[in-house]
């Protein structure tokens, strides 16, 4: 008879699992690489090492063991070698900054493939596996490696410690960006380990918030690097970009040229076709309303008028990077949010037909190689985990069920408790359905009364729903015995563009009435206790609490938890996303 388990899931806990990152697959489908993340809480620190797993079967092996976050892996298109980004110490010399290291699938030391003064942020595979291109913060005005190492020396030596700049964007987040440079992108050769800037000499920049390889795409004959770009050059709060290419001649830049530039729309993740005669990317019309979403287009690159054209105009979901072509260029896979769940959507080019792929929970990264897509998904019950599944060459899902191809936390849950999760749906503002996610404690007893605890998200254009949150996990609260509800108000995503957009410039009103519909129907059920009901939220999930604490009948809610809530709106101008905050109350 097997065990029941007992352990209840505990924030301790939960900083024990291990947390696994996207997947790379090989070109011949076989093998998978990605991080493995375990944080420590006794050492304040988090360790990533790289392990390989197969599709066909077998136990995961762990490849790198020697660094402290090896992150970012990826399978070189020939298969030789596995590329990702670390701070090492390697033949007497320790990175100051992450570098791009190499490493065989089948095992051995990695090697450092060349020296990045500035560090590596993020990279890509030439298709012949000859070359990488790499997203790294430089000196604009500099000229080659050793006057980008000079220029570091001399910054890292300085006496000052103020941050001057002139950009309106100079931070992201939590961070400052690096003082006095700009996103470039790189040409590394494996041969040699010879670094080029492509852009060096240039006024072109990439997007300063966040550069990663969904902004880079190199032409399937490695001759050109579609890439996003920054037309403002950090002197816009809400900045559009732009995409342009180079064209090389070997690792040297040859010319670049604008590709798609327009100062009412936003441009990214750009993705040549297989054939190279076409280049999809995501767009989003800014200038009609901050909140468009981002929709596909796709650029005719043999026509000389340079035109494009959105194709999934029709389709009420936004699309996500990165972009992936099929193998015959049919077709675009990627990942979109829809009610609750994100999957991997395959969209039929000339059809302008969407159709799921991959089902959620959550998926938060996939890779495609012969006939083989893996997933990377989580769910309410359970952290991240990596499916196998058979797709053709037009990206169609073949028939058969998909594999997971490890159990990374199989061993550390088999004896903890996990609460059942139930989405519901309620009438809330307007009339309209709102979606109600509820998690219930481990061993729940519908016979019995629990407290009631709502969980609000942030954003407010984002939205929970079957999905394992590390920073507010809704079975860790279900586990201290409450019923955990998360509403999906007006103004979350994955529902349409006019139930997202429905809350701009009036904050507060309608979600309050989903939030206020959502107690409402709760409070009928036998199983909640009234007099203990709660309220808790983060950024704008504090913004709600903060404004039911003003609007509802006191006593209703016996606690609010306001959790860095939007309030201070003089103070929050100082973050790093004060442009958009004057869109979103009308300011602009």
């Amino acid at each position: 008879m097997a065990k029941t388990p007992s352990t209840p899931l505990t924030v301790d806990l939960l900083w024990q699992l291990q947390r696994v990152g996207t997947p790379s697959l090989s070109a011949d489908g076989a093998q998978v690489v990605c991080s493995v993340t375990q944080p420590s809480m006794e050492d304040n620190r988090s360790a990533s090492s790289l392990w390989l797993l197969s599709t066909l079967g077998g136990e995961p092996r762990q490849l790198t063991q020697c660094g402290d976050k090896d992150g970012q892996p990826s399978f070189s298109p020939t298969g030789e070698w596995i590329a990702f980004v670390a701070k090492r110490e390697q033949n007497g010399v320790k990175d100051e900054h992450p570098q791009l290291y190499l490493i065989p699938p089948d095992g051995g030391e990695a090697r450092r493939a060349g020296v990045v003064p500035t560090g590596v942020d993020a990279f890509k595979w030439f298709p012949d596996g000859q070359r990488l291109a790499l997203v790294s913060w430089v000196w604009p005005e500099g000229r080659g490696m050793k006057d980008q190492a000079a220029r570091l020396k001399a910054f890292t030596e300085r006496k000052e410690t103020a941050y001057i700049t002139d950009a309106a964007v100079y931070r992201h987040w939590d961070d400052n960006l690096p003082m006095d440079r700009v996103p470039h992108v790189l040409v590394l050769e494996v041969a040699t380990g010879k670094v080029t800037d492509v852009l060096e000499g240039t006024d072109y920049e990439l997007q300063r918030r966040d550069p990663s390889a969904a902004d880079l795409s190199i032409s399937p004959d490695g001759q050109r690097i579609a890439f996003v770009h920054d037309p403002a050059r950090g002197q816009h709060p809400a900045p559009r970009m732009a995409l342009a290419e180079i064209e090389l001649k070997g690792s040297a830049r040859k010319a670049v040229r604008d590709l798609v530039k327009h100062a009412d729309w936003d441009f990214s993740a750009p993705s040549y076709g297989p054939d190279s005669l076409s280049l999809a990317f995501l767009a989003s019309h800014q200038a009609k309303k901050h909140t468009m979403p981002q929709q596909l287009a796709v650029l005719d690159l043999a026509d000389k008028r340079a035109r494009w054209e959105v194709i999934s105009a029709e389709w009420d979901r936004e699309p996500q990077a990165p972009l992936l072509w099929s193998e015959d260029a049919s077709a675009l896979l990627f990942v979109a949010e829809d009610q609750g769940r994100s999957h991997v959507w395959r969209f039929d080019v000339a059809h302008r037909d969407p159709s799921v792929v991959a089902q959620g929970g959550t998926i938060h990264g996939f890779d495609t190689a012969a006939a083989c897509l893996v997933t990377l998904t989580d769910r309410a019950a359970h952290p991240g985990r990596l499916h196998a599944q058979g797709v053709d060459d037009r990206g169609v899902r073949l028939p058969g069920e998909a594999e997971r191809i490890e159990t990374f936390n199989d061993k550390l849950l088999a004896n903890v408790a996990l609460g059942s999760t139930e989405e519901h749906w309620v009438i809330g503002a307007k009339g309209e359905k709102v979606q109600v996610w509820l998690h219930f404690p481990p061993g729940f007893d519908r016979k019995k009364k629990y407290p009631l605890l709502h969980t609000i998200h942030g954003g407010p254009h984002t939205g929970p729903g079957d999905c394992w949150h590390w920073r507010w996990n809704y079975l860790v609260f279900a586990a201290q015995g409450y019923v955990t509800a998360n509403v999906n108000y007006h103004g979350s995503s994955g529902f349409g563009h006019a139930f997202l957009d429905s809350i701009t410039h009036q904050w507060g009103a309608l979600e309050l009435q989903d939030m206020e519909a959502a107690t409402d129907w709760l409070l009928k059920k036998p199983w909640i206790d009234r007099q203990r009901v709660f309220a808790t939220g983060g950024s704008y999930g504090g913004y709600m609490v903060a404004w039911m604490n003003a609007h509802v009948k006191p006593g209703r809610y016996k606690a609010y938890i306001c959790h860095a809530g939007c309030f201070d709106w003089v103070g929050m101008f100082a973050d790093d996303a004060y442009g958009w905050h004057a869109q979103e109350l009308a300011g602009c």
